[in-house]
């Protein structure tokens, strides 16, 4: 069965689940499948990204080692910073991956998986509302 590739676009801090782009089928990198749906924000808008994201100007992406050479340490700060910024992220998709649906393969029928994944983020971004309600409240 072929692989399906996600992507998911989240707010800074992981307050929000902005846009997600379902189930490419096939091998396609990071920085392709965010060159394909680019269209839909506005083109102003600037964006934190993994080294995957490497190669795009709207794209804020950590430095990276040079072969047989090591990084400045005024990298290694920003990176620092970039990383730091960038953890709401990383939970925000670790909170979708704890559902498996992305994380492994997919055993009901393709049609299916737009579905799945819509409630699945519908899910987190419930439990984040809830969650964010509550704390406010007490």
């Amino acid at each position: 069965m072929p692989t399906l590739k996600n992507q998911l676009v989240v707010l800074l801090n992981g307050a929000d689940i902005v846009d997600v782009c379902i189930g490419k089928l096939g091998k396609i990198s990071d920085i392709s499948l965010f060159r394909e749906t680019r269209h839909k924000f506005n083109v102003e808008q600037k964006f934190i990204g993994d080294k995957a994201y490497i190669g795009d100007n709207a794209i804020t992406t950590p430095h990276k080692k040079p072969k047989k050479s090591e990084i400045s340490q005024l990298q290694k700060e920003q990176n620092k910073q970039l990383f730091s910024r960038r953890i709401g992220v990383e939970h925000m998709i670790s909170r979708v991956k704890i559902f498996r649906v992305v994380s492994e393969k997919f055993r009901l029928s393709r049609h299916r998986y737009n579905q799945v994944i819509m409630a699945v983020c519908g899910l987190v971004r419930l439990r984040l509302n809830c969650s964010g309600f509550l704390s406010v409240n007490t």
